[in-house]
This record gives structure tokens, C-alpha cells and sequence, in this order.
């Protein structure tokens, strides 16, 4: 019967990753968005973990920019740079530290990308364009959605816990071994975004920057 559980647990998480987002952005009246010639993702924060997964987000982010006609310099290439002059990591989370790495950079705008949720399949997002001058923001996007995270880290960790839990059977002390055991099988620290993942991830991008002014000609509609 416990095993059965486990399946129908397993069958819950897989159906679980449908994709919703909402999102809102706000930037600064009157500033002119055309003379940003080039722009530096600086860091990607919060509940992501390693280079591999930065590195997604910071292409995503990258790819739906483009579209509104930026240029951006490489995350890697970023990384590298900073690296030769010292930067230190700590100091690439801070609005002033940015502006100083994009200073560095020669560019004239950096981007800081955070993601303070990232739960059971459930992920919030934002980000904020940093003018490099005078360390203001010129813009800022929140947005949030179903990444299907769930699946394949927290709920893997829930359901190999759960089967860690049963086949350990036994008293509550047996269980909380079999839980920690199951919960490594599941995977709690993925090192990469699935291919699932990344194109709701990528659904969640573009309903953030969806309000970034573009630099790309405005075409009339014709009728």
C-alpha cells in the first residue's frame, strides 16, 4: 500500500508543472533608453545555485533583450573581466558595486538579476537596469510563475524522501534516516535547468522584461 503512495505521489509531482506568470515593471520617465549602446548582466542572486544555472537565466534574460534591440556582454566574459581587476563577489550585489563593475566593463548600464523564491515549483523573479554613472536604477521588473522546479529538485527530494521514509519503514528515527537518504537520490541541489524547466523559466523572462522600453524602431500598424 505504502509503495502505491509513493507512485501516486510521483504521478502528482509529474502533472504539476503548468506554467502561469504575472509581472510588472516600472522605469524612469523621460530617460532615453536608445543611447544604451550595451549592457553587462553583473550577478544573478537568490535561490540558484552554481554557474550552470546562472548562466541559463542570464542567456534568457540576454535572448529576450535582444529582441528589443540590446547588446549584452557574455556572463562569462563578465566574469572574467572582473576577475583579472579583483572584484570580489560580495561586492557585485549591491546597486554601487555593480555600477562600479560596469565602470570596469565600459559599459553604460549593468543588469542585477535575483530570484528571492525558488519552491516548490514556484519561482519569483526580478530584476533591475543600473545606470553605470550615477548608480540609479533606470528600470526595475518583478514577476513570478510555475517552473516545474518542483519536479525535478524539491519534489524529487519530497518523493525520494517519501520512498527513503518506506523503505526504511520502522519507528520515526528510521524514517528521518530514510527521508535524508531519499532526499539526496531526489536531488534537492539540481545542476541545471531540465529543458522543461528552462522553457518555463524562459515564460517568466519575458513576462518581466515585457515592459523594458525597446530600442528598436516603432512600426505603425498597417491597415
Amino acid at each position: 500500500m505504502k509503495t502505491v503512495w509513493v507512485g501516486m505521489l510521483l504521478t502528482t509531482l509529474a502533472v504539476a508543472g503548468c506554467a502561469s506568470s504575472d509581472a510588472e515593471s516600472q522605469a524612469v520617465a523621460g530617460y532615453d533608453f536608445g543611447k544604451i549602446d550595451k549592457i553587462a548582466i553583473i550577478e544573478v542572486t537568490g535561490r540558484v545555485y552554481g554557474d550552470t544555472v546562472k548562466n541559463q537565466i542570464s542567456n534568457l534574460f540576454t535572448m529576450a533583450m535582444m529582441k528589443k534591440g540590446y547588446v549584452f556582454i557574455a556572463r562569462q566574459e563578465v566574469k572574467a573581466l572582473l576577475k583579472e581587476q579583483d572584484f570580489q563577489a560580495s561586492d557585485l550585489t549591491t546597486d554601487a558595486g555593480a555600477a562600479n563593475a560596469g565602470q570596469i566593463l565600459n559599459v553604460p548600464a549593468v543588469m542585477l538579476i535575483d530570484i528571492p523564491k525558488y519552491k516548490d515549483g514556484k519561482m519569483d523573479m526580478s530584476a533591475k537596469l543600473i545606470d553605470v554613472e550615477n548608480g540609479t536604477i533606470l528600470w526595475i521588473g518583478t514577476g513570478s510563475g510555475s517552473t516545474g522546479k518542483g519536479l525535478a529538485t524539491i519534489g524529487g527530494a519530497i518523493a525520494g524522501a517519501a520512498l527513503g521514509a518506506v523503505v526504511a519503514g520502522g519507528d520515526s528515527s528510521d524514517r528521518l534516516v530514510g527521508a535524508a537518504v531519499g532526499g539526496v537520490v531526489g536531488g534537492v541541489a539540481g545542476n541545471a535547468l531540465s529543458p522543461s524547466q528552462e522553457k518555463q523559466v524562459k515564460k517568466v523572462v519575458a513576462e518581466v522584461v515585457k515592459g523594458f522600453p525597446s530600442r528598436l524602431p516603432q512600426t505603425i500598424p498597417q491597415k
